[in-house]
């Protein structure tokens, strides 16, 4: 699919052209790479934020998990000790 800018800043253009010179690529491929971030970035956020989430309830869990164990352990030590 193409997609035209029209009356773009000369200034701005020249910059994207420094840019893509520096990365040894062309303008369009730099381009190309700067849109794709940005149309991804919002569903690389989401994704990040569920797995920070997600992370945040398997601690919870095995912090609760600890938890039962050590009082198992009591009460088999209870139960030995009888």
């Amino acid at each position: 699919m193409e997609i035209k800018i029209r009356n773009l800043d000369p200034v701005i253009v020249k910059k994207f052209d420094e840019m893509a010179k520096k990365s040894s690529i062309s303008r369009d491929k730099l381009l190309r790479s700067i849109l794709t971030k940005i149309a991804v970035t919002p569903e690389v956020d989401d994704r990040e934020k569920r797995y920070e989430q997600l992370i945040a309830k398997n601690i919870e869990m095995m912090e609760l998990m600890s938890l039962e164990v050590g009082h198992l352990r009591n009460i088999i030590t209870e139960l030995m000790e009888e």
